[in-house]
């Protein structure tokens, strides 16, 4: 075929190339590149920190159910461990695992009363969705008992908490 108009054919190619999203045409090593280690805060709290994933010392899977109850309930840990909690929702409402001391959730809870739509991105809290499972990273560097809980309203207050004992070195 014999193009009579090469310019007429060349602005047409322009105008159809122009449609195309730029994203079509790169490749580039965005898509391959490794995407940056999360940081780790080194933000002490009262029951330890957040923990280095490389550094776990033990897995511990945390169950929840709209029975409003966790399974297990109870955790017995040693000071200094790092944990990496599995934490499973097995209901069919949305729940959620926030460890911290029983002032602390006591406080949070009544915050997320008031404020129930309330977004969160701590490292000590996994917000689960119906059949989903999230992973926290913790490291207990203090002896005590502190504890987790679901604080979407109604469920703290339904016994939706659980007992953490940390043993000292």
């Amino acid at each position: 075929m014999k193009l009579r108009h090469p310019l007429l054919f060349s602005m047409i190619a322009a105008a159809i190339t122009g449609m195309v999203p730029a994203t079509v045409w790169a490749h580039g090593d965005a898509a391959h590149a490794k995407k940056p280690a999360p940081t780790i805060s080194a933000e002490e709290k009262p029951f330890g920190r957040q923990g280095d994933p490389k550094k776990i010392n033990r897995t511990i899977t945390l169950d929840m159910s709209d029975a409003m109850r966790f399974t297990p309930a109870e955790l017995k840990i040693k000071q200094g461990e790092t944990i990496k909690f599995v934490v499973k929702n097995s209901g069919k409402m949305m729940h959620e695992l926030v460890l911290g001391t029983m002032k602390e959730l006591k406080e949070h809870g009544e915050l997320m009363k008031k404020h129930p739509g309330m977004e969160h991105d701590e490292p000590y809290m996994a917000h689960v969705k119906p059949g989903g499972k999230e992973a926290i990273v913790w490291q207990f560097t203090k002896a005590g008992e502190f504890n987790y809980a679901c604080l979407i309203p109604g469920h703290f207050e339904a016994g939706m908490v659980g007992r953490i004992t940390v043993t000292a070195k």
